[in-house]
């Protein structure tokens, strides 16, 4: 299990605050294009956004375990449950 300031010490906070901008970034996008489907700008902008959150998830997963339960990829084990949750990081 992966200790709590092990994961503050390699900068899982700051990822996570990062992950939570981008998501917000992402569902502000989807509401814009939802009034506004046509909108190529907006469009691609999104893809942008989706492209960093998974760079940004990907990062953070290396490092510090599954963000969510969907980010569990090990076969063998159920990692979800082995480092602190995102909320037990504050």
């Amino acid at each position: 299990m992966m200790n709590m300031n092990r994961r503050n010490a390699y900068g899982g906070e700051a990822l996570l605050q990062k992950l939570r901008q981008v998501d917000f970034a992402i569902y502000d996008t989807v509401l814009y294009l939802d009034a506004y489907p046509n909108c190529r700008k907006a469009l691609s902008h999104y893809h942008s956004l989706v492209e960093m959150k998974n760079k940004l998830m990907a990062e953070y997963q290396a490092m510090h375990g599954p963000v969510t339960c969907f980010g569990n990829e090990s076969r063998d084990s159920w990692d979800w449950t082995e480092t602190p949750w995102p909320w037990e990081l504050s």
